[in-house]
């Protein structure tokens, strides 16, 4: 019996190539644009309710007051990127401030005042890491809920409970000038999401912060330094609560105990409306932003509708409410759109 030397035609048992694929991956893209669709649909809104509030200057002063809760959004993402939570940043500010106004008033040299604050968040942040990861305690909610109330009382015992007077020169540019209706501020933010975006995008250290957000045992298994990892995104933040209270003192001309009073709450709020994940593992620096936009543009536009203020704290907790219900919605929806491209792959 003479063989085949042919060989087979395998491409008759091919299955037919599966359609479909392009739908679900742009269900998946504008799924994950959902803060951004709120940021549009927000600015649409208070742009409808109120003719002042595309002015090139209600917008410069948007910007001018979304600084501080973006630099600290900012901060805030990679502590909750790793599944933490940074509650010290507002009590931070205020130290840093103060202690940025007792160095001036004692040595009233730019560089030196800078480097101070700077040096009070890197320093907070510090504690804040370490405290966690070497003092084993259980959760970083109860590290920086201790460190919130010692940074305040630092602040308080240092200035006496008064607010001091009197900032750099650079202090007050980037605090309180700006070039035409742009804040200087705003190119502050810039820069640091740029240099932030840039480390977890570019950076192994970025990938890691991920990995142990993700998946901690594993990012152990996988011989990651997930302590250091920890300490590092506590400093991050620690540093931006610095830069945040370079800002603060800047705009005001003045070092106070009393700044940064509820803003690790809206820096919080700015990373959870953008999309993040207490859960871990999941965030972007760009809807961090988006975030704080948000909570920025809504204030204004309240503050223009000459909404009670009694009521604008209720305003910006339901808001904060629908955007985490939609986060839980976006996720499930993402999860399953993501089964069904895999199918069509």
């Amino acid at each position: 019996m003479a063989l085949s030397t042919t060989e087979p035609d395998l491409t008759a048992a091919e299955p037919p190539p599966r359609r479909g694929g392009a739908g679900p991956t742009m269900a998946l893209r504008l799924i994950r644009t959902g803060p951004l669709l709120m940021l549009i649909a927000i600015l649409a809104a208070a742009a409808t309710l109120s003719p002042v509030f595309l002015t090139t200057r209600n917008l410069g002063n948007v910007l001018a007051q979304s600084a501080v809760i973006a630099v600290l959004a900012i901060g805030q993402l990679l502590v909750i990127v790793t599944r933490g939570i940074d509650l010290s940043v507002g009590s931070t500010v205020a130290l840093a401030a103060v202690v940025g106004a007792l160095v001036f008033e004692a040595a009233p040299s730019a560089t030196v005042v800078v480097l101070a604050m700077l040096g009070t968040g890197l320093a907070v942040g510090a504690v804040n890491g370490a405290a966690l990861v070497w003092g084993r305690l259980p959760h970083p909610f109860i590290v920086t809920l201790a460190t919130l109330s010692v940074a305040h009382g630092l602040a308080l015992w240092l200035s006496g409970g008064q607010p001091h007077r009197g900032m750099p020169e650079i202090i007050q540019l980037v605090g309180g000038e700006s070039i035409g209706w742009l804040p200087y501020s705003t190119l502050l933010v810039a820069a640091v999401a740029l240099l932030v975006l840039l480390l977890t995008t570019r950076l192994v250290w970025g990938r890691w912060i991920y990995a142990v957000g993700g998946n901690p045992d594993a990012a152990r298994r996988a011989a990651i330094p997930v302590n250091g990892v920890l300490v590092s995104v506590y400093v991050m933040s620690g540093l931006a609560a610095g830069v945040a209270a370079c800002i603060t003192a800047g705009r005001l001309n003045a070092g106070s105990p009393t700044f940064g009073e509820l803003a690790e709450l809206d820096s919080i709020a700015a990373v959870v409306i953008g999309g993040a994940s207490f859960l871990g593992g999941r965030g972007s620096v760009v809807n961090a932003l988006v975030g704080a936009l948000m909570i920025g543009v809504i204030r204004n536009a309240m503050n223009l509708l000459d909404v009670d203020a009694f009521i604008q704290p209720i305003v910006i907790g339901a808001v904060i409410l629908l955007a985490v219900e939609l986060d839980v919605i976006r996720g499930s929806l993402e999860r399953r759109f993501q089964v069904r491209r895999a199918v069509h792959q």
